[in-house]
């Protein structure tokens, strides 16, 4: 069955690469500005459902992948979502924002099969707690442009900022696409993993996982 991306993310392909499947990818352009009052869970969803509707109306066959992926902060039992900066002051913000304290990642997921004309979802929530860095190497970071394509400003894997402490569950979703939730849904679709995604996913990024497991045995993916 042809698999396709709709998305341009370069981490995206990366782990979709590193799953061994093979994909073509789709432009799609959708309008990421949240609602008044939509938790970080349902926007997520939300985006990722029309990534995923705009790639099907493009194809006549296979299976669209889409994703969203966003970063939140609860103050006071209130979220904010942080989505990608929209400058370089924007950025130093975020980091400020997210210096030392704990904050969550949530990435949602929708795969539509066209022939069937099925929409399946998933979300996976990360709790990451990040490190207090000094200003100095937060001006370096964001000097290197990498925080402006990313939700809350930064790459967990970003080798020389290191932003993160440690996390608490799926280390891929921090990076855009949480390969075993991915990996559940595409099952439904009747395409089956053809390598070791969690072994692959923790020898790429030199990461133990404790949660693969749990979550390749748990049914939680939802129809629409």
């Amino acid at each position: 069955m042809i698999i396709y991306l709709a998305s341009n993310s370069p981490r995206r392909k990366q782990l979709l690469s590193l799953a061994g499947w093979s994909f073509t990818p789709v432009t799609v352009e959708v309008d990421e500005s949240p609602l008044d009052g939509e938790f970080p869970q349902e926007y997520v969803q939300r985006l990722a459902n029309n990534k995923a509707r705009q790639g099907m109306v493009q194809l006549t066959s296979g299976v669209v992948i889409a994703a969203d992926t966003t970063v939140a902060m609860t103050i006071k039992n209130q979220s904010t979502i942080l989505g990608k900066p929209t400058s370089v002051q924007d950025a130093e913000r975020m980091l400020r924002q997210l210096r030392g304290i704990m904050h969550q990642v949530y990435t949602a997921l929708a795969v539509f099969s066209i022939h069937d004309q099925v929409l399946l979802t998933d979300c996976c929530c990360t709790d990451v707690q990040m490190r207090n860095y000094q200003d100095d190497e937060m001006h370096q970071y964001i000097a290197s442009g990498d925080p402006l394509d990313k939700a809350g400003a930064y790459a967990i894997q970003h080798a020389g900022f290191r932003p993160v402490e440690s996390i608490k569950n799926c280390y891929a979703n921090v990076m855009g696409l949480p390969l075993c939730h991915l990996t559940r849904i595409l099952s439904k679709t009747g395409i089956e993993q053809n390598k070791d995604i969690p072994q692959a996913c923790q020898a790429e990024f030199g990461i133990d996982c404790l949660v693969f497991q749990q979550i390749l045995s748990w049914d939680q993916a939802s129809l629409l």
